[in-house]
C-alpha cells in the first residue's frame, strides 16, 4: 500500500533554510502528483508546493514563491523534496507531504481534496 514518510524537520532560526523530505513507496512514483502541504496550530491545512506527473511542472502558494522549492530527488528513488530558504516564524507548522493519482490532481495542485495519500507530518518550527 501507498506510505509517505516525511523527514528533515527542526527548530530552526530565521532566516536559515531546511530541507524536507518525504519517502515514497507502494505505487508507481512517476505517475503521481505530489504537494506539500502545512498547518500551523489554530490554523487550516493549506498547499504550499505541488509537483506533476514526472515533475513535469511545479506550482507555489503566493505565500511562499521565491522562497520555497520543490523537487523530485534524482539521486534517491521516490523521494520528494522542500527546500525552504529564509525561514520566517509564520513558516512554523506540521509539514506534509501527499500524493495522488496523476488523472486525479490533473496537474500540479494546491487543494487538498486532490490529493488521496497523505504521511504523518514533519514538525518545523522558527524562532
Amino acid at each position: 500500500h501507498v506510505q509517505l514518510v516525511e523527514s528533515g524537520g527542526g527548530s530552526v532560526q530565521a532566516g536559515g533554510s531546511l530541507r524536507l523530505s518525504c519517502a515514497a513507496s507502494g505505487y508507481s512514483y512517476s505517475s503521481y502528483c505530489m504537494g506539500w502541504f502545512r498547518q500551523a496550530s489554530g490554523k487550516e491545512r493549506e498547499g504550499v508546493a505541488a509537483i506533476g506527473v514526472g515533475g513535469d511542472r511545479t506550482t507555489y502558494s503566493d505565500s511562499v514563491t521565491d522562497r520555497f522549492m520543490i523537487s523530485l530527488d534524482n539521486t534517491k528513488t521516490n523521494t520528494l523534496n522542500l527546500l525552504i530558504n529564509n525561514l520566517v516564524p509564520e513558516d512554523s507548522a506540521v509539514y506534509y507531504c501527499a500524493a495522488t493519482p496523476g488523472y486525479v490532481c490533473r496537474g500540479p495542485s494546491l487543494l487538498s481534496r486532490r490529493y488521496n495519500f497523505w504521511g504523518q507530518g514533519t514538525q518545523v518550527t522558527v524562532s
